[in-house]
């Protein structure tokens, strides 16, 4: 099965972390956070993979050519950053001829189980699924609101008066239709200018695995300190 790992960002939150290193690889608990979506894609049978790049991409390629995975992976380079929504527009000929494909964050460390997710996808007649936590923070996030099938019928970006606390984790399951419907913007995001026009064909899957953005540094140290316990704990 593909991926889309979208890994394209300056992670300025990180300065100056990341002046001379890349956010993808940032170091977790020993590992480059790369080096554990590596491991989560070769748990859950993920063998294609398309990767974006734009700040210190040198770095990033030299990474994955050394490392020993059996993972395929492409590379497309940004000269200027596309946003989420138009690195899949640019690359829809990567999942064509695919029946589903994920679309995850480079950004994320988590430890989701992405085969019950795609059992959960199986099981819906929608074409597009969308991973889901619960956050104390709504208004920070992309929102849902499911109905009793776990449809999504409302969806929006970081709202001012959420209607639940259910956050958009980064995380997708699609068919490659689903791309054709993103606009020709200079600069195009999933969450704005996707998930709103597929509003009654997406369905919602809930999880309580683990998932943080480490975009700044209080929730990096964060991710270190938990990671560590999920580790010792054999939850990985």
């Amino acid at each position: 099965m593909k991926a889309f790992l979208l890994a394209a960002g300056l992670g300025t939150r990180l300065r100056p972390l990341t002046e001379n290193t890349p956010k993808c690889l940032i170091n977790i608990c020993g590992k480059p956070l790369l080096a554990w979506w590596i491991e989560l894609f070769e748990k859950h049978g993920v063998d294609e993979v398309l990767i974006n790049l734009h700040h210190l991409s040198d770095q990033v390629t030299n990474f994955i050519k050394h490392s020993s995975t059996n993972i395929k992976f492409h590379f497309y380079n940004e000269e200027k950053l596309l946003g989420s929504g138009g690195t899949l527009r640019e690359n829809i000929n990567f999942v064509k001829d695919e029946k589903f494909f994920y679309i995850c964050y480079a950004d994320n460390l988590t430890n989701y189980n992405l085969t019950a997710f795609l059992n959960f996808h199986n099981t819906k007649k929608t074409e597009f699924s969308m991973a889901l936590f619960r956050t104390d923070k709504p208004s920070e996030k992309g929102i849902a609101l499911l109905d009793k099938n776990s449809i999504v019928i409302e969806f929006e970006e970081k709202p001012k008066n959420p209607k639940s606390n259910l956050a958009n984790a980064g995380l997708y399951i699609s068919k490659p239709e689903v791309i054709e419907l993103i606009p020709r913007y200079e600069v195009t995001d999933i969450g704005f200018h996707m998930l709103p026009q597929l509003v009654g064909n997406m369905a919602g899957w809930e999880t309580k695995d683990y998932l943080i953005d480490i975009g700044i540094l209080s929730d990096l140290k964060r991710a270190e300190s938990e990671w560590q316990n999920l580790i010792k704990g054999n939850s990985l």
